[in-house]
């Protein structure tokens, strides 16, 4: 354990208001830290680097819970990291967030009865650059009312000038490296954003449609297929069906008619295709299916498109210019007039992909696009994890990145929006493509024109561990803090954002990975479990529960239950536990302070303590230990939930009471535990700093005179235990709360006074008669005194006259009462439980409910039986 104390001038006679206000306390003491550049880090120090990078939020967003949680777990391993002596880097910025960003513009161009094609490109780009200087970015200033400890004056944009660079230099590269390409395939289209979308931005949900099934061909060549989408009917170019399914062996290679239309379509034999599903054929449209594309390029089959980008119809015929939805239902009413349905499912419940921006249903499209070959990077990204150069955290969720990078599809990168990284590719008027970095003039003259469509906004966010350093330009900042010491996000941006910065980092960094660590965190969700959502009602501002209670119960809430990988509930009761657990910590130390605890001068001896001080030592050592290892392993929920029981049971609740009479009597020993105390007091405080930054704030810098607690020293572990000192507290426990249990058992008021007989001599608690006496409200004995229940516990004797105190009679005459009570509902619920016929009929919960009922009812049996014995006879 370091002595900080003795570093620091004497401590302020400043003493502390009755009350903790933290609207009072946080907004100053944050501008302070900043002000100080506390938060700022030196690429020129000689201290060893400590870096983290912010999962960049969206420009267009504000701080909701899932951020707030994250940034607690951040804040807390960087402030702990600043106090142990790294040159601790917590870069912050933002995501431009490409089709969030442009719907949200496109919409306030709406009000105005415009668009963004009434604009043109470039006014519209500036208007989302205004937009963003005026309205964007709300969420830095709610991160400073959480506290995060970010290097605001190294804040990033993923739009940035710089960053901008970053963009072009990788795209260079990895188009000149044949790792980028431009190539007409199936992707995820949404209708409403008008833009292709990645896999990853497709949520998928179950919703309720239809399955309809036809025949295609005539007479003896017929085939019934099934489809949930009819409309791309007008598409197909031919029907599958698998080369070992004896019922089609006569029609393969066959061409029969595809109704509604004057084509005939091809009967084709593929593997993809499952015999056992449905009819065992399936249609296959390849302009509009990424299955039924893959079997086209197997044979050859051309790709018909019959929707525009708004998914309406464009194939010639009476269905031309309807809306996809209104095309599904006149295709089936057309097919059931010519007889063609054979069967009609309503509703038919599949999974649907939805645009995870929109939520618009997903249109499958055949479309020129950009795209990365990922094979080679994702396979350096595995490899990084598999020969441990990068770890994962919790293990266990290994398996799940595995699963994604090592089945990994090429990235469609480009979107068809005016509002991102514009891709870098200039056409000529002979067909000419030319990739320009950024050094380089783009090539100019009649004809030349750039590539319309902007880069995914994950490809800009993949560079965001060495983009923010500086690269490509090989800058201090990037050969000090990169790699990342550590990656904290959540598992369900593991694919969207891990895998794109692993897959960059290693190539743009010669085979250096972005980070050493990724540790992956669960989502927050209400205190039933449930996921938090608008529709649901149970969506909380966290900025509302930080105006009640403040930011630190917030913090202290979220990380209590931060267990690796797993999903944290929270409820507002939780928050207000913490908030609670803030005033006692200010009322100890205020206490703690009017009582003399000081700092000043090293640490007594050993010798001369009482075994009360030594104990307190030796558990604190303990603790500062525990923390550490939790902290090398990402436990928060461990780290603060053995900061929040040492702190309110062992140092208030039995330390500080334990003293009271050492205080009292003064003297020497007085003297000793108010060092002591002051010594717990400070270590305690600087534990807990990176999570409840600002309430510990003003009580160390009052305790100890010190600048501030974020520059303090980290509390090391000084080895010292007392073990005999930790087994005498345990005892002086045992006696005291089994003595409090009795008191309670029979209806004392905590601060009545009963008389009572110690037979402590002799025994290691004998100096602790005093304490014992006063925590407990035992009087001396006296003259008359009669010994009516008596006590022994844990190799003492505590001897109780309640003579006078309580009715015997009338106690014995309740508790009987509540016996009688008790056993008949175990006799009941015994009967139950050996009625063979009720187990077989009843469900499994009334079950479980009746062996509830038994087990609390042999419990009450035993405790009410104990306190009749306890009783004296009436």
């Amino acid at each position: 354990m370091t002595d900080n104390a003795q570093q620091q001038p004497p401590a302020p006679t400043t003493e502390l208001p009755t009350q903790y206000a933290p609207a009072d306390v946080e907004g100053p003491l944050y501008e302070r830290w900043v002000e100080r550049g506390y938060f700022e880090a030196d690429a020129k120090s000689d201290k060893p680097p400590y870096t983290v990078v912010i999962p960049p939020p969206n420009v267009t967003g504000s701080l909701h819970l899932g951020h707030a949680f994250e940034h607690t777990l951040i804040d807390a391993l960087t402030r702990r990291k600043r106090m142990q002596g790294y040159e601790t880097l917590w870069q912050p910025g933002m995501d431009h967030a490409g089709i969030a960003t442009q719907n949200v513009v496109e919409r306030e161009l709406g009000k105005e009865g415009k668009s963004r094609h009434d604009l043109g490109r470039e006014a519209f780009v500036e208007r989302v650059w205004k937009w963003k200087a005026e309205s964007g970015g709300q969420i830095s200033g709610q991160m400073r009312r959480l506290g995060d400890g970010v290097a605001w004056t190294r804040e990033r944009f993923t739009m940035d000038e710089g960053l901008s660079q970053a963009v072009q230099t990788i795209f260079k590269r990895l188009y000149d490296d044949e790792l980028i390409y431009r190539a007409e395939r199936i992707i995820n289209w949404c209708p409403r954003c008008l833009t292709a979308i990645s896999d990853i931005e497709v949520n998928y949900q179950d919703d309720d449609g239809e399955l309809v099934s036809m025949t295609y061909g005539e007479g003896d060549e017929t085939i019934v297929v099934a489809t949930t989408r009819a409309e791309t009917m007008l598409g197909d170019t031919a029907v599958a069906v698998h080369p070992e399914d004896e019922r089609y062996k006569h029609l393969v290679g066959k061409l029969i008619k595809l109704p509604l239309t004057d084509r005939s379509i091809p009967v084709v034999a593929d593997e993809h295709v499952d015999p056992e599903f449905g009819t065992g054929a399936v249609k296959v449209t390849p302009a509009h299916d990424p299955n039924d594309f893959e079997i086209g390029q197997r044979h050859d089959l051309p790709s018909i498109a019959v929707m525009d980008e708004h998914a309406v119809i464009t194939a010639h015929g009476p269905f031309q210019g309807l809306d996809r939805l209104e095309a599904r239902s006149a295709i089936v009413a057309a097919l059931r007039a010519e007889g063609r349905i054979v069967a009609e499912k309503r509703p038919y419940v599949h999974s649907v992909g939805h645009c995870s921006r929109c939520s618009t249903t997903i249109e499958p499209r055949l479309s020129m696009q950009w795209w990365v070959k990922v094979g080679p990077l994702a396979k350096a990204a595995g490899d990084a994890v598999r020969d441990g150069r990068v770890k994962i955290h919790p293990q266990e969720m290994e398996k799940r990145y595995f699963d994604w990078v090592d089945n990994l599809h090429d990235w469609c990168i480009s979107r068809q929006l005016w509002w991102g990284h514009r891709i870098p590719v200039w056409y000529g008027p002979d067909g000419e493509v030319v990739c320009v970095g950024p050094d380089e003039e783009p090539p100019s003259g009649e004809g030349w024109r750039q590539d319309s469509d902007v880069l995914d906004t994950w490809f800009s966010s993949g560079l965001w561990p060495f983009s923010t350093l500086g690269w490509p330009e090989q800058t201090d900042s990037l050969a000090k803090f990169y790699p990342n010491s550590v990656l904290v996000t959540g598992y369900d941006i593991l694919f969207f954002w891990v895998a794109r910065m692993m897959m960059f980092g290693l190539y743009a960094m010669d085979g250096t990975p972005p980070f050493h660590t990724i540790a992956l965190h669960g989502m927050v969700r209400d205190q039933n479990g449930k996921k938090m959502s608008k529709s649901f009602g149970n969506v909380v501002n966290p900025l509302d529960w930080m105006d009640k209670y403040g930011s630190d119960a917030l913090r202290f809430t979220l990380a209590r239950g931060a267990n690796p990988g797993v999903d944290v509930p929270i409820g507002e009761d939780w928050v207000q536990g913490s908030r609670n657990f803030a005033n006692k910590i200010w009322n100890a130390t205020r206490f703690a302070l009017m009582n003399g605890a000081t700092v000043e001068g090293p640490l007594p001896d050993a010798s001369r303590m009482s075994s009360t001080d030594r104990w307190i030592l030796s558990r604190l050592n303990s603790v500062v230990a525990e923390v550490d290892a939790y902290y090398e392993d990402y436990q928060f929920a461990k780290l603060s939930d053995t900061l929040f029981h040492f702190a309110w049971d062992e140092v208030f609740d039995w330390y500080v009471e334990l003293s009271k009479t050492t205080f009292q009597a003064g003297g020497e020993p007085a003297e000793v535990s108010k060092r002591v105390l002051g010594e717990v007091l400070d270590v305690t405080l600087r534990l807990l700093h990176p999570v409840v930054p600002f309430v510990t704030e003003t009580l160390w810098t009052t305790l100890t005179g010190g600048e501030s607690v974020v520059v303090a020293d980290w509390p090391a572990d000084s080895g010292f235990r007392d073990e005999a000192a930790e087994r005498e507290i345990e005892t002086l426990q045992s006696v005291i709360t089994e003595v409090r249990r009795f008191r309670a058992d029979q209806g004392l008021q905590p601060g009545q006074r009963v008389p009572a007989r110690l037979t402590l001599d002799g025994t290691a608690l004998a100096a602790h008669e005093p304490a014992v006496r006063q925590l407990l409200r035992l009087q001396p004995e006296g003259d008359s005194f009669t010994a009516t229940a008596t006590l022994p516990v844990a190799g003492v004797e505590v001897a109780l006259d309640l003579s006078g105190v309580i009715d015997v009679a009338a106690e014995r005459k309740r508790l009987a009462k509540d016996l009688a009570a008790a056993e008949k509902e175990q006799a009941q619920a015994t009967a139950k439980l050996g009625n063979e016929a009720f187990l077989a009929k009843a469900p499994d919960h009334v079950v479980d409910k009746i062996r509830t009922r038994l087990a609390k009812a042999e419990e009450d049996i035993v405790r009410i039986r104990t306190q009749l014995e306890r009783l004296p006879q009436a």
